[in-house]
């Protein structure tokens, strides 16, 4: 299961980095396009399509888009309180859209341990981002991990 989730995370990533370039082309922050939930399924329909994902990974996929996308805006406060002195719209297209997708990951999937979930978020960010890329993940999602999402399972 994790090799498949793993890989719906690396797809999710393209997805979100995708609209994330597509929001800063048009010169907005926020990679919301104002998509009703049917364009936004049948979008990354495509995607999964186009790229052969197989069925197995899609709606975990799927999943993890579709609900970054919903709170961006919710998901970007949070970030930016744990981020010392970090903008979002200053951080990498990458990083960002790593970080905002496993925040929504940790506080929304009870059944993955928050340590699983930042391991995958650092994976990521070796295979796609920067050489500082994996660091910086790190240090944003343990902050949150230690100081908000632990102390409100408390």
């Amino acid at each position: 299961m994790s090799h498949s989730r793993h890989h719906a995370r690396e797809v999710a990533l393209q997805i979100l980095y995708g609209y994330d370039v597509v929001a800063q082309e048009k010169g907005t922050e926020k990679p919301v396009h104002n998509l009703s939930s049917q364009e936004l399924a049948q979008d990354i329909s495509k995607h999964f399509e186009h790229f052969a994902v197989t069925p197995g990974i899609r709606e975990f996929a799927a999943s993890l888009v579709a609900g970054t996308l919903a709170k961006t805006s919710e998901i970007d406060l949070e970030i930016e309180k744990f981020a010392n002195n970090w903008k979002i719209g200053r951080m990498a297209l990458i990083d960002r859209n790593l970080i905002r997708m496993a925040y929504f990951e940790m506080t929304t999937f009870k059944d993955i341990p928050h340590t699983v979930t930042i391991d995958e978020a650092i994976e990521l960010a070796k295979q796609f981002g920067s050489a500082e890329a994996p660091s910086f993940v790190n240090a944003i999602l343990d902050n949150i991990r230690k100081t908000h999402l632990e102390t409100k399972q408390a």
